[in-house]
């Protein structure tokens, strides 16, 4: 980053939604700063504000007011089109379901953002089969998610989510469908995925997972309620 400045730069990030009569405020004057290749775990009970700020950060929704910079660029007041385009070029989502297609192969599912992107089948293929060998998966390219465990259909979606060469991963519960074992090797695959230079930010509400991040960002109200 130019002059040492966040990648990501949150200041008084507010999101208002409006419920009937009432009024909910998920974000609350929300400020953060997280820097290129930070390992960081986003913590908090239900209503704190993390998966709101999980879609802020991911460029899947705008604040109601506040800033958002995001690699030196305010996406805070961008239009929807302009937002795709950054979470395609910037962004790798895994979440708690793996949202793999049943019918396509795990070569297929890891190559399908290359597919939107309009890049040319030999390079998606060539790219799918790097990123799948990368998450330990290069006997299982032609298998499809039926026939994979749970710890393999979320290495899959992992692969997928590196596939576009993101300099953000960003994970939702990406353990919650998986027994402790399996937790544990996908957590040590985010690691490596941080050490090759991504920054990794993971909502989580275990404290177990929370400990492989170097950073547990702790959200309370729609605030930082501690950062350690």
């Amino acid at each position: 980053m130019a002059g040492g400045q966040p990648l990501i730069q949150a200041r008084d990030l507010r999101k208002t939604y409006h419920v009937g009569d009432q009024v909910v405020h998920a974000l609350d004057g929300l400020d953060l700063d997280i820097q290129a290749n930070e390992y960081v775990a986003l913590m908090g009970p239900s209503g704190s504000g993390k998966s709101t700020l999980m879609n802020m950060l991911g460029c899947l929704d705008s604040p109601t007011s506040g800033s958002y910079i995001l690699n030196g660029q305010d996406v805070s007041r961008l239009e929807d089109d302009a937002l795709a385009d950054i979470r395609n070029r910037e962004i790798g989502f895994v979440f708690q379901t793996f949202n793999l297609l049943p019918r396509y192969t795990a070569l297929e599912n890891v190559a399908l953002p290359m597919v939107y992107a309009g890049i040319a089948k030999a390079e998606r293929q060539e790219r799918a089969r790097e990123v799948l060998q990368q998450v330990g998966l290069g006997d299982r390219m032609d298998h499809r998610p039926n026939e994979l465990s749970g710890g393999q259909r979320q290495r899959v979606a992992v692969g997928r989510a590196l596939v576009m060469r993101p300099s953000i991963i960003l994970a939702d519960e990406p353990t919650g469908n998986l027994d402790t074992a399996t937790s544990e090797e996908v957590m040590e695959l985010f690691g490596d995925i941080q050490k090759a230079g991504n920054t990794v930010i993971l909502v989580t509400h275990e404290e177990d997972i929370a400990a492989y991040a170097h950073r547990t960002v702790r959200l309370r109200d729609g605030r930082v309620e501690s950062d350690s």
